[in-house]
């Protein structure tokens, strides 16, 4: 049983909000942010890498659409770990997921100022922050209205690449070839970076106080939005790996504008980087909603200050948590670079899903149901251990951090109770 103390939300969303709001978090950080490095770590193997992305993603999302079906409260696998593991794994699950959006956040807001004002970037990464955040402020059907604009103008710029760069005379199957310049850990390095943009499904289930029918909706929204997603990043890599090949791919820094120009369509190039700015704005968008979310579930059972555990009494929003995770990102989008948060951010949601199947492995006895939730937690940790050394340090240092604070706070309490 879930503990939800103090006001609930209101439960606005159905299938189809719900699906957009995982397709605008997983769009839009994905195709313009991971493609580039995960070809420069495995050439065309980024292929086969955004296979066992997909994978891993799939477990996941399975895992997490079983407990939020039976969790139906904000913040996620904050809540499945606190139900079924204990209050630390809930607490370290919560850690990790806010810790590393806010990083992710950061790095979204940042992606929009280098393509709309590159010489301005952090200036107008700040404004989008505080503008998605009074959007937010404003409630939650009103995020899912502009991320339904937001996912329609992403998918029609990247039907065209695709269209562009497969009919093109530049393209060329050969580009496809096996050749793994990183072999095996090339592939897993790769599928731990393409991770990151698969993780937008969490959205779903860290916003499943305000789903309707949250054991129809999530069950079916989950799978649907990563269903699609996959099948729009599988073709965007194709198509810009046959016009590119995997060097220049791996070499570019706006690889899908590059592609188009390669083609042969360089008027589409302006296009590209309008969508790839509206594409950052939707996953920045969902990402602040998701964080605040997770900040709402872990004020209530206070290990975040309580006076966040506020709900707006009219627009029925975490306004206080909307607020402060909107404050830390413009202050880190102002002050930092965050080139390499990617990474970061993908250790930390690997934590967070590692997290997810150790809870939905306790959820049933029987072997068969349990190949998910196992295969889920064993994808995870290979993907997180194969990321760049940097990530991996800095993840898990924060994770201690994290742990160091649970222990400060948890020693007053556990004196008190004896």
């Amino acid at each position: 049983m879930t503990h939800t103390s103090g006001p609930e939300l209101r439960r606005t969303l159905g299938v189809g909000d719900a699906v957009v709001i995982g397709l605008g978090s997983m769009v839009g950080a994905g195709i313009f942010a991971a493609l580039a490095p995960a070809a420069d770590a495995a050439g065309s193997g980024l292929l086969l890498g955004l296979a066992v992305a997909a994978v891993v993603a799939y477990c996941n999302a399975t895992s997490s659409a079983r407990l939020a079906a039976l969790y139906p409260a904000s913040g996620g696998t904050y809540v499945y770990g606190r139900e079924r593991l204990g209050d630390f794994w809930g607490y370290l699950a919560g850690w990790a997921f806010v810790v590393g959006k806010t990083a992710s956040c950061a790095a979204m807001a940042l992606t929009v100022g280098a393509y709309v004002w590159p010489g301005q970037a952090h200036a107008v990464a700040v404004a989008a922050v505080v503008a998605l955040t009074a959007v937010n402020y404003g409630g939650v059907q009103k995020s899912a209205w502009l991320t339904r604009v937001i996912v329609g103008v992403v998918l029609a710029v990247l039907a065209f690449v695709v269209v562009v760069c497969l009919t093109s005379g530049e393209a060329d199957a050969g580009r496809l070839g096996p050749g793994v310049p990183g072999g095996a850990g090339g592939v897993l390095q790769a599928a731990g970076l393409l991770f990151f943009a698969f993780a937008g499904y969490a959205r779903i289930a860290t916003l499943a106080e305000e789903v309707r029918d949250p054991a129809r909706t999530i069950p079916r929204a989950i799978p649907l939005a990563l269903g699609i997603a996959l099948v729009v990043y599988a073709a965007v890599a194709v198509a810009v790996l046959s016009v590119l090949g995997p060097e220049g791919l791996g070499g570019a820094t706006a690889p899908l504008a590059d592609a188009v120009r390669a083609a042969g369509v360089p008027w589409l190039a302006p296009v590209v980087r309008v969508g790839a700015a509206v594409a950052a704005l939707g996953s920045l968008l969902a990402l602040i909603l998701g964080v605040s979310r997770t900040t709402l579930a872990m004020a209530r059972d206070r290990h975040l200050p309580g006076v966040l555990a506020v709900v707006h009494p009219r627009f029925h929003v975490p306004h206080r948590a909307e607020l402060a995770v909107g404050a830390v990102v413009a202050v880190l989008a102002a002050t930092v670079d965050v080139r390499g948060a990617i990474g970061f951010s993908s250790f930390g949601v690997l934590a967070y899903y590692a997290v997810a199947n150790a809870s939905a492995w306790t959820l049933d006895s029987r072997p068969v149901t349990r190949v998910v939730p196992a295969v889920g937690f064993a994808g995870c940790l290979v993907l997180a251990f194969s990321l760049p050394w940097v990530s991996m340090a800095v993840g898990a240092g924060v994770l201690v951090v994290g742990v160091a604070a649970y222990g400060v706070r948890r020693g007053p309490r556990a004196g008190r109770d004896r």
